[in-house]
């Protein structure tokens, strides 16, 4: 069965896992011999976590986030909702963030300061595509498999009203629907 074609093709299939082999292996040799804890933010990073974690090489503990943002306070931060918290105690271990793509930077850079107050022994930020002409606070990624321009993007992962977060591959929809 062939497979339907959704939105102008980004990144396929066979460069997003060697990109995400490269990344593998780099984390592998950067936390050798460190208590790795890989956080994922679900929903959005979800493929490439999964992929992410069987390309590191080294033992490592898995846990997840799940927050909503969205709005903006008086103080131009998004307000960003705990769903679900962590289940593994941070403090001490070196734990990498795994975000699907960064974009104004605002949801990391909250998370990061929540995380940061567990008093882990490092915090590092690992995202799938980085949106920097959206960037609206300075945050440091560590690992970023591909920078995008700004358009909105679907597939391994990310979604448009939680559809098409199963594709193999990351493309542009250039015309939102009304679904």
């Amino acid at each position: 069965m062939e497979q339907r074609m959704f939105g102008k093709p980004l990144i396929n299939p066979v460069d997003l896992q060697r990109r995400i082999r490269k990344l593998g292996h780099q984390i592998s040799q950067d936390y050798v011999g460190k208590d790795l804890v890989l956080v994922g933010l679900l929903k959005g990073a979800f493929a490439f976590y999964a992929d992410l974690a069987r390309a590191i090489s080294i033992p490592l503990a898995v846990d997840f986030l799940v927050v909503t943002s969205g709005g903006s306070s008086t103080e131009g931060k998004k307000r960003v909702k705990m769903i679900s918290d962590l289940t593994v105690d941070i403090a001490g271990r070196d734990v990498l963030l795994v975000e699907d793509i960064v974009d104004s930077g605002l949801t990391v850079k909250s998370l990061m300061n929540r995380l940061q107050a567990r008093k882990p022994a490092s915090l590092k930020i690992c995202a799938m595509l980085d949106k920097p002409s959206r960037r609206k606070v300075d945050v440091k990624l560590d690992y970023v498999g591909f920078m995008i321009p700004n358009k909105y993007v679907i597939g391994f992962g990310l979604d448009y009203k939680n559809n098409y977060r199963n594709l193999p591959y990351l493309a542009v929809l250039d015309q939102l629907q009304n679904e």
